[in-house]
């Protein structure tokens, strides 16, 4: 589910408007996360994970009108939150890309992992108080930035803090096409920051002008292409990370072959992007 895209008149605050924005991913991310209570459903848990990660994108936006403190400590706890959620997703991916080049053994390893994953996954969730903590954290925002000593119109805030992640996303594209896929790491920039571009786009469409509204095609195919970049690299540190404690019989090389072939020609692939 998607923020909404409310019309705003000329005169609406950034700092007035900001629970406007967060309520609705609190809400999904709640509704997600009770989905999960009584049972792991992988899709439930990436779902609550996608609305964590654009919660953080959020504070990520109004981070110059906030307490810098007050902003790295929520984010990292959406980031621990969102990364609970998300370790199921991350064993389906490995079982969807070596079911190919694996035996029964190995699969039923993996599947075993998988499953062992989504109910700790459930289990630090039911713990974790996250509709408490979530409702806190936009109400404690929602204090700091009334309490503000200026006040920013919500169309210059949104330009403004779009044009930034436009700026960052080229700057790590020009980074990555320098090392030429060398360096994993500057690829996995490439992917996060063109992400928060586009939750920034969703979050602000109505208040942009039409330069910045442009080029949603070409920043859904490069997530397309970083994202299956990301998911091949993900996979192949999982499998290898929990090679030593899969059960008798399983026997991960040839699975860890594929995935670095694959790495490769996705990086390639992305690096066609760039």
């Amino acid at each position: 589910m998607d923020s909404p895209n409310p019309t705003f008149d000329r005169e609406a605050l950034a700092e007035a408007n900001f629970e406007t924005y967060a309520n609705p991913l609190v809400a999904e991310a709640v509704e997600h996360a009770a989905a999960v209570q009584d049972g792991a459903d992988a899709e439930k848990l990436h779902k609550l994970r996608v609305a964590l990660r654009r919660l953080r994108t959020l504070l990520w936006a109004y981070r110059p009108i906030l307490d810098e403190k007050f902003d790295n400590e929520q984010r990292a706890l959406f980031k621990s939150l969102a990364d609970a959620a998300g370790r199921t997703r991350d064993w389906d991916i490995l079982i969807g890309l070596v079911e190919r080049d694996s035996d029964a053994s190995l699969l039923d390893s993996l599947k075993k992992n998988r499953n062992d994953a989504a109910e700790e996954s459930a289990e630090t969730l039911r713990h974790s108080h996250l509709d408490k903590s979530l409702h806190a954290a936009v109400s404690e925002a929602h204090r700091e930035l009334e309490a503000a000593p200026e006040r920013t119109p919500l169309r210059k805030f949104a330009r403004k803090r779009v044009t930034a992640a436009q700026r960052q996303l080229k700057r790590r594209m020009h980074h990555a096409r320098k090392t030429g896929g060398s360096d994993y790491s500057s690829y996995h920039g490439v992917r996060k920051a063109g992400k928060k571009v586009r939750y920034l786009l969703e979050f602000f469409d109505p208040l942009l002008n039409k330069k910045q509204r442009k080029g949603m095609k070409s920043l859904k195919r490069l997530q397309k292409l970083f994202g299956a970049l990301n998911d091949v690299v993900a996979s192949r540190n999982l499998l290898a990370a929990h090679g030593s404690s899969l059960t008798d019989g399983a026997n991960p090389n040839g699975a860890l072959r594929a995935l670095e072939e694959e790495e490769k020609r996705r990086i390639r692939a992305a690096s066609r992007m760039l």
